[in-house]
């Protein structure tokens, strides 16, 4: 089969087009921009495209489909001759659905935690040597891609975004691949460029339930109202399994759980991590791992990319960076550092760098969300609000919204690293939480050169 990627240089698109490689599809792409980790697995497999732009001569009529990333605009001058050729279109949610037909589906659904759910499942599933096919929005270790397809797995595991599927399909991609496995893991407004009220964001996961198969099972956060009651009124057909934060401990800065088979040590932390564990389990099991054997999985389990991931450490002090972005997610994650180490101060700085955390109409979600912070600070680029055409947005602005007097403001990342550098860290712990890069600081490199061994 021949297939052509427009936008093959997307986190999903450059995943999938190596996947089909690996199958033995021919794969050819095009994108304006390419950037790492994308640009080096695309030229590690010869996939990546020898010049940069968009050549509608590569669409010919001998292509069996088109895949279309969201990167792409609705007059893409490849895409639109595609159409005029009539060759098949599909999305990459739609041909993960077209890949999968005959395969139990399990799909992560939720506005945080779902990376996490699908990476504990995945881990447990390859602990085991469980065959299975997956689709997931974080490097893990241990796996090359992020995405697996093959004729020989029974099942799929597919992470569910909720984001538009494409340029030319408005639909969340989480509602194309109609799980017999689902899960919902919690509800908190997010991409309030799509969804413009929290009602109308709480029906795109009603509808996702919905789309759940005859008999299937839908495991959903009980703790969390909006999924419960979606779990409550969920189709009579559909079996359901609640779950919530499980018994557990904290010595020394590692969390046990509490278990009929003893004390299980965990290399992560966190309630809605520990939540998270609970879903990936209950998932596991309808997969025919049982507890024991999932226990014992786990126990490894370091955590997906960028998900309270450990950068550098030493006996005082640590540095983590997360995805966090939302209030929810923000919230969660400090919450989560300051009961794991209640001893250490924490000092949190956070991005804002999504459409919603930059639009001034949406700031005051995130009143109080630095609350468990010793040192809060917030940063974001004026260059972002240009690139993303939205309204100017000042210090004060921030500093109103968060409601925290000590709240500190920064729009000049090397003004802002040039802080942390300055900093005591003997009994601290660093939190940096971004959807981005901090205007492309690496991180990693930062971490070491903070704390020493």
């Amino acid at each position: 089969m021949k297939v052509h990627f427009i936008a093959i240089g997307g986190s999903a698109m450059h995943n999938l087009a190596i996947a089909l490689h690996q199958k033995g599809y021919e794969v050819s792409g095009s994108d304006d921009e390419i950037f790492e980790p994308s640009r080096s697995r695309l030229l590690k497999r010869g996939l990546l495209p020898g010049q940069q732009g968009w050549f509608p001569e590569r669409i010919t009529k001998d292509l069996d489909a088109v895949i279309l990333g969201m990167h792409a605009k609705e007059d893409n001058p490849e895409l639109l001759k595609a159409k005029e050729l009539g060759i098949k279109i599909y999305s990459y949610p739609e041909f993960l659905f077209e890949q999968s037909k005959k395969k139990k589906r399990i799909v992560i659904g939720g506005s945080h935690g779902k990376t996490t759910i699908t990476s504990m499942i995945l881990h447990t599933l390859h602990y085991w040597d469980k065959k299975c096919d997956f689709m997931v929005g974080a490097q893990l270790e241990g796996f090359d891609v992020m995405v697996r397809l093959s004729e020989d797995a029974p099942c799929i595991v597919l992470e569910g975004d909720e984001y538009l599927t494409s340029p030319i399909d408005r639909r969340p991609k989480f509602h194309l691949y109609k799980p017999d496995i689902a899960v919902i893991s919690g509800i908190a407004w997010d991409h309030m460029n799509v969804f413009p009220t929290f009602d109308n964001y709480i029906e795109q996961f009603r509808i996702f339930a919905d789309s759940i198969s005859r008999n299937g099972t839908l495991i959903y956060c009980e703790n969390d109202v909006e999924v419960k009651k979606i779990g409550e009124h969920a189709r009579p057909d559909i079996h359901t399994i609640p779950y919530t934060i499980p018994p557990h401990h904290i010595v020394d800065g590692i969390t046990y759980l509490t278990t009929k088979d003893g004390d299980i040590p965990l290399k992560i932390f966190g309630e809605h991590n520990l939540m998270n564990l609970m879903a990936a389990s209950y998932v596991c099991n309808k997969l025919g791992i049982s507890d024991t054997n999932f226990w014992e999985a786990i126990q490894h389990f370091s955590g997906a990319s960028k998900r309270l991931q450990l950068l550098a450490s030493n006996k005082t002090a640590a540095v983590y960076k997360d995805f966090a972005h939302s209030p929810s997610k923000l919230k969660a994650t400090t919450d989560a550092v300051k009961k794991q180490f209640p001893d250490r101060r924490l000092v949190g700085v956070m991005e804002l760098h999504t459409y919603s955390s930059l639009n001034p109409a949406f700031l005051d979600q995130y009143r109080g969300a630095m609350d468990a912070v010793d040192i809060p600070v917030i940063y974001f680029s004026e260059h972002a609000l240009k690139i993303k055409k939205l309204p100017p947005l000042s210090v004060e602005d921030v500093r109103s919204a968060f409601a925290n007097p000590d709240i500190q403001v920064y729009t000049d990342s090397a003004g802002l690293f040039r802080m942390l550098r300055k900093l005591d860290m003997h009994n601290t712990n660093l939190l940096l939480m971004s959807s981005g890069n901090f205007d492309g600081v690496d991180l990693d490199a930062f971490a070491r050169e903070l704390i020493q061994p």
